[in-house]
């Protein structure tokens, strides 16, 4: 240990500016490092072309980029009998609620950028999007000089979350163009402009972080160019900037425990943008693939349970009756791992494949079933909208127990030691209380170990247990029997397919104990 501590010692001093130290082969240790210096000079020195200062590039950008402000009218719970209403101080003395819905008016900031000299300005949607059932009123573009001119919405896609706009100046403007982010690279330097907080005209720089960043908020566009220049609210919709000058990226969200930025920033990259956006310039429809399958990634969990490799495909939950997925004979439970000889992966997902494919085109995927890969011909059906995907579904509820006094198991039986819960076999009267569609056959959750993984993914009493490692189980021991089965095979998950109430079923992995 004393030669650790001495060469620690001796690289302190270094590092402090102790000049006079000398190293063991008995060069003076300016010597020494001016050495090392040469013979990495090569491989240290940033390329040609990095900035001393951003300031000239600013310059060239910076009148191109806007801030957006909306006011819109929206409607809030009505202040009943309450003094206070309309003031900060609603809801501090009480006297809220019970009173009809009143409408106030609202204003919101945001930050976008010219990209045509007759006035076509990109943003986010949510920049120009009233939230819950308000109403835009008008939206004011604010040129870095002051001026301000009142914008027409041309087109807008809350999937991709961008928007257009156009402003009409009586005058040339400056604009800047989209670049190729497909060819950015982590550590590439990056500019943002935009407005935080309702500071206009803010430059941040940093580097790009990651490309392709898929967040796990899911849909087809969660794929993202991550960066550590300093964005924050406002920020939305402003542009990110290579060191071309070129738009690479759109910002559009943080990651923040606080609200303020940590170094964590989200732009839609500009080959994703920059082809919705000339469609919302020529008021096209944006038409988008759809399979017709609720999917998960395939995470740690889901992956043992099934033996397979971690984070490779994608797992279907669940199939739309008559959709394209069905049609090509997907199933619940497949995990799919090639879209159009594209492979799914956590950058590449199968959401994304899909959006990205035109409607009618017929591609094959490859799954893996029971273990076993095949590969099934779908024809891309069109994408629904968001109010119809909504309406497809609408899960009824009921009693908060119907199961009322069904005992829980005595003693800790293989179900319960494994997994941590207490199961019944599902009675025809039982699944009328739950409102299980008639003929299904599984097991009744009664009881559930909250330290158990069940308990800590949410498992509850009243669920139905309707398979396990896709063989389906009407009575305990046909889930012990899973159970042996699984650990017999060196798995440390068993996949269980649970309905809970009101629900749709879906596959969870469970970790046994």
């Amino acid at each position: 240990m004393k030669p650790v501590r001495y060469a620690y010692g001796l690289t302190t001093a270094l590092l402090l500016g102790g000049a006079t130290a000398t190293l063991v082969t008995g060069f003076p240790a300016g010597a020494q490092v001016a050495q090392n210096e040469a013979s990495q000079m090569a491989r240290v020195v940033p390329r040609a072309g990095a900035p001393d200062s951003f300031a000239d590039l600013t310059e060239q950008l910076q009148p191109a980029v806007v801030n957006i402000s909306t006011r819109q009218r929206v409607q809030v719970a009505g202040g009943g009998n309450n003094p206070f209403a309309g003031t900060p101080f609603e809801g501090l003395f009480g006297g809220g609620g019970g009173g009809t819905p009143q409408t106030r008016e609202a204003q919101s900031l945001g930050s976008g950028f010219i990209i045509s000299a007759d006035g076509y300005i990109v943003t986010n949607n949510h920049v120009i999007t009233a939230e819950g059932k308000g109403e835009i009123e008008s939206i004011t573009v604010i040129m870095p000089d002051g001026t301000e001119y009142p914008a027409k919405l041309i087109g807008k896609d809350a999937q991709s979350d961008l928007a257009v706009l156009k402003i009409t100046a009586g005058k040339a403007l400056p604009y800047v163009k989209f670049g190729d982010s497909s060819k950015a690279r982590v550590g590439d330097w990056v500019l943002a402009i935009g407005n935080p907080f309702g500071l206009g005209g803010t430059v941040t720089a940093g580097i790009v972080s990651a490309v392709y960043r898929n967040t796990g908020a899911g849909g087809a566009y969660d794929r993202y160019l991550q960066t550590d220049a300093s964005i924050n609210r406002g920020n939305s919709g402003g542009p990110m900037f290579d060191m071309k000058g070129q738009v690479i990226g759109i910002n559009n969200a943080i990651f923040s425990p606080t609200g303020g930025s940590v170094g964590i920033g989200f732009a839609i990259p500009a080959e994703i943008a920059s082809p919705i956006v000339e469609k919302l310039m020529k008021g096209q429809a944006i038409e988008r693939g759809y399979l017709g399958v609720t999917i998960q990634q395939l995470n740690e969990d889901l992956a043992d349970s099934m033996g397979l490799e971690h984070n490779k495909g994608e797992f279907i939950q669940s199939v739309v009756p008559d959709g394209a997925g069905a049609k090509a004979g997907i199933q619940a439970g497949d995990v799919v791992v090639k879209v159009n000889n594209k492979e799914v992966t956590r950058d590449q997902t199968l959401s994304f494949l899909v959006a990205n494919t035109a409607p009618g085109t017929r591609i094959p995927i490859e799954l893996i079933r029971n273990g076993r890969r095949q590969t099934v011909t779908a024809t891309v059906a069109k994408r629904p909208t968001d109010d119809e995907l909504q309406q497809s579904f609408d899960p009824s509820t009921g009693s908060d127990d119907p199961l009322g006094n069904a005992p829980q198991q005595q003693g800790e039986n293989a179900v319960q030691k494994a997994l941590g819960l207490s199961v019944i076999p599902l009675t025809p009267q039982i699944s009328r209380q739950l409102g299980a569609a008639e003929g299904t056959r599984g097991l009744v959750i009664v009881g559930v170990d909250p330290s158990s993984d069940a308990g800590q993914k949410g498992f509850a009493r009243g669920f139905i247990i309707l398979s396990a490692n896709n063989a389906p189980v009407a009575t305990q021991a046909d889930l012990e029997n899973a159970i042996k089965a699984a650990k017999a095979e060196g798995r440390s998950a068993i996949l269980l397919r649970v309905q809970p109430r009101g629900q749709p079923a879906a596959y969870v992995p469970v970790r046994l104990r």
